[in-house]
């Protein structure tokens, strides 16, 4: 319906009679649309930049994790023992 509205062969009202919806509505999302287009349309690179997760971060949780499985293991492995027991 935005693209519709952007066209400009159909009227709002027309657009917004076709498809059951109001004229604000149809208006709203042409504004939309046109606002948002240029984001569509800009490089990959932006993209990537802002989505790229923090490395060091990861790293760091990971180290974390390897550290608490295996205190862990060991943690458990001792529950046989008679001094796991007190």
């Amino acid at each position: 319906m935005a693209l519709a509205a952007v066209k400009g062969d159909q009227t709002v009202a027309e657009i917004a009679s076709r498809y059951d919806v109001h004229p604000n509505q149809v208006t709203q999302w042409k504004t939309q649309l046109l606002n948002g287009v240029a984001s569509v349309f800009s490089g990959a690179s932006e993209a990537a930049g802002k989505a790229e997760p923090d490395i060091r971060a990861l790293h760091a949780k990971i180290g974390q994790q390897a550290l608490e499985i295996d205190f862990l293991e060991h943690a458990l492995g001792r529950v046989d023992e008679p001094s796991a027991r007190r």
